[in-house]
């Protein structure tokens, strides 16, 4: 083998972010450009960001788009912190996701030196892996782990810290990088043919599609699964976008967001077949309380996401390759009795009663302003059925995540917070998938105009980069999750206040940098400014529409904010 020298520990990362390949490095470097410097003489897309927290953020969402590492560079000390919230993120999600931050120099640790800080203990619970390197021989085997934790296993962040001492040190290693690449754990056999056993002697099952199935259903085998079963194909939020929900057996997003009368085929259930999911409480939220009433067979890939709470079995390996073992044993399974026809008559049923909520939600609307119901209908007019969908939230853009107001087609995408929901993720989420998707597809992202104005910042960013992306910011006058509950707890005298009708000031952030802006604020005008909208940004200009929005156009099934979750109707 022959051994590499690089004159640096800038320039031995450079070159392995070349090899990488993973696309864009997001970040907000620390004093020392060195890296910049580097990257200069490659051919590695930088985005640099005007906040780390917005960083991890589009790099989480490449990731998530991409299935491959997103890179985020930072700076040391409260950089560092500044970015906790989007590893956490991160982790959430399970993203591959390498963060890169400077470290103060091992000679200087314990003096006080600027911007100090025991980063490894601050970031450790964030991540699946945290080192610090100070010697230049440790540095290519480092970077080459890292890689190898964040694709592996349950995907997610690693943390490298690159102590300051190394920025003119020589780093040679013996040989080639080597490939990164995520393998596929194959399913014990005694368990697939044990889960196999059980799935068969089901008759009203149900599967719950997760994140962890994201980029694992090739040629649609999770779907084919659904038939041979009869099972009703419901997903978690993360897991959008992972089943066509144009299926005669999708049910739509589990959980905080299953309405009647869909919501009752979980009470009807004998068996749940969880696939790549944690069973977080989003997902869970409505189940039959009696946890024995619902066995579960949990599907996943790492151990510690399985959830012991409830009876059933579980299965560890690659989503695909669990989905494949299930159906070569239960080849000759047929589904039998009228559960499927179940199903279909309550797919039936919620088709109707959305129609009814639609229409009543547009009743609580007052002038100047847009029903959510009609901003989705009209979006589905405007742009091409392919687009992927980033969501955040709040109050009003949680319409999207009800089935069947928003549908996402065979084609279509969608990336969307975790359970942790941090304000202003999908906004700044959008550009890393629009960087990780081809050219030529929509990327739309719906969000409140709370969670925008923290993203707001980054519009110079996002013109720098040339990420086109449609903005909808549905504006309620803040923060309208926040205001439902205030209202809730003290009517409408208290003197607090969430939300209060101004000026966003928006438009003239954005066209200072070049991009396309309107406002909307009565039904009729919304499908001539999305089509221009759209226009702009099938260009490759990214277009803002801000929409008027009402804080009683709760969404379907929602009579009240509540704390964390709503009432239901």
């Amino acid at each position: 083998m022959t051994a590499t020298t690089h004159p640096t520990a800038w320039a031995a990362l450079a070159d392995y972010l070349r090899h990488l390949g993973s696309g864009p490095v997001f970040g907000l470097p620390g004093d020392d450009m060195a890296l910049l410097g580097e990257l200069e003489r490659a051919d590695t897309p930088v985005v640099l960001c005007r906040d780390q927290r917005n960083a991890l953020f589009m790099a989480t969402g490449y990731a998530l788009a991409a299935g491959r590492p997103g890179v985020c560079v930072i700076g040391k000390g409260p950089a560092l912190t500044n970015a906790l919230t989007g590893v956490l993120e991160a982790r959430s999600a399970a993203a591959p996701l390498i963060l890169i931050a400077d470290g103060t120099r091992l000679d200087r640790l314990g003096t006080g030196a600027f911007q100090e800080l025991d980063q490894l203990t601050a970031v450790r619970p964030y991540v699946k892996w945290a080192a610090r390197v100070d010697h230049a021989d440790r540095l290519p085997g480092a970077l080459e782990k890292a890689a190898a934790l964040a694709v592996n296993g349950t995907p997610g962040p690693v943390y490298l810290e690159l102590a300051e001492q190394l920025a003119d040190q020589q780093v040679t290693r013996s040989g080639p990088w080597r490939p990164v690449a995520s393998q596929r754990p194959t399913p014990d056999q005694d368990a697939l043919t044990a889960t196999a056993e059980r799935i068969a002697a089901a008759e009203r099952p149900l599967l719950l599609v997760g994140g962890g199935a994201r980029h694992r259903n090739t040629g649609r085998r999770i779907e084919r699964l659904a038939e041979r079963l009869g099972a009703g194909v419901f997903t978690t939020a993360s897991g959008r976008g992972a089943v066509a929900e144009d299926h005669p057996l999708y049910c739509g997003v589990s959980g905080l967001y299953t309405v009647a009368p869909m919501d009752a085929l979980w009470r009807e259930a004998d068996l749940v077949i969880a696939l790549g999911s944690r069973l977080e409480e989003t997902a869970t939220f409505g189940w039959p309380e009696d946890a024995a009433q619902l066995p579960v067979i949990q599907a996943v890939v790492g151990e510690e996401s399985l959830v012991m709470e409830r009876p059933g079995a579980h299965v560890l390996g690659d989503a695909g390759r669990i989905v494949d073992g299930w159906a070569a044993l239960l080849a000759g399974h047929r589904a039998t009795g009228d559960w499927p026809e179940r199903i279909r008559t309550a797919r039936t049923a919620l088709a109707q009663r959305a129609a009814d909520r639609a229409e009543e939600a547009v009743k609580r609307v007052p002038e100047g302003a847009v029903p959510v119901s009609q901003v989705l209908t009209a979006l589905d007019r405007a742009v091409p059925a392919d687009r992927v969908l980033v969501q955040e939230n709040g109050l009003q853009d949680m319409w999207s995540y009800f089935f069947p107001h928003y549908v996402l087609g065979t084609g279509g995408g969608s990336v969307v917070p975790s359970e942790q929901t941090p304000l202003g993720f999908g906004a700044a989420a959008a550009v890393g998938v629009r960087l990780a998707e081809p050219a030529g597809r929509p990327v739309v992202a719906v969000v409140g105009d709370g969670a925008f104005n923290l993203f707001r910042c980054e519009l110079p960013t996002v013109a720098d980069a040339g990420a086109a992306v449609l903005y909808l910011v549905l504006d309620n006058g803040g923060y309208g999750w926040l205001q439902s509950n205030l209202d809730r707890v003290s009517g409408p005298a208290s003197r607090f206040s969430f939300t209060t009708p101004r000026p966003t000031g928006t438009e003239g952030v954005a066209l200072a940098h070049g991009l396309g802006y309107a406002r909307v604020t009565h039904p009729d005008d919304l499908p001539a400014a999305l089509s221009t909208a759209w226009q702009r940004v099938a260009a490759g200009t990214t277009s803002i529409v801000e929409i008027a929005v009402a804080l009683p156009d709760t969404p379907p099934g929602m009579t009240a904010a509540s704390g964390d979750f709503p009432l239901r109707e």
